[in-house]
């Protein structure tokens, strides 16, 4: 497969490991009562300086959670798709599949620091670190494999 079709898969790989990343804080909004509750009211608090806000949440929360439930749905379902084409334009299974997995914890990691407040040890940048290096070995040592293919069919 030529380079094109190489960086086509890794899009495809990047925009899964995005929507999954996005499917789990759907699927953290939709049934963690407290932290939709939270966000809502911090939205609407310069809204509402009756005091209203609160109350509004109240009322907001049930459909914020179904639009979250709908939401999980839709990301699953879209990064099956972009998992699928991935698997498709990548020259190995195992390239697609470290991709997804990598950009799905470091979409993760932001989407937790920038929506929850979530921090992380030493020990889990050590473990994202590995997957990244092992993840730009793979896409190293790719080209060399299908130029060897290449002379193989020659």
């Amino acid at each position: 497969m030529d380079s094109g079709g190489n960086y086509a898969g890794f899009v495809y790989a990047l925009s899964a490991g995005f929507l999954a990343a996005a499917g789990s804080l759907s699927a953290k909004l939709s049934l963690g009562a407290d932290h939709l509750r939270e966000l809502c009211e911090s939205g609407l608090s310069g809204w509402a300086d009756s005091g209203d806000g609160p109350s509004a949440c109240v009322s907001l929360h049930v459909p914020l959670r179904l639009l979250c439930g709908v939401l999980l749905l839709t990301c699953n379902t879209v990064m099956w798709t972009m998992f699928s084409k991935a698997l498709r334009y990548c020259s190995s299974s195992a390239g697609a599949t470290v991709t997804t997995t990598a950009s799905n914890f470091i979409f993760s990691a932001i989407l937790g620091r920038l929506i929850f407040y979530e921090t992380h040890s030493g020990l889990w940048w050590t473990g994202i670190s590995m997957t990244l290096c092992g993840l730009l070995l793979l896409h190293a040592a790719t080209p060399h494999t299908n130029l060897q293919e290449t002379k193989k069919q020659k």
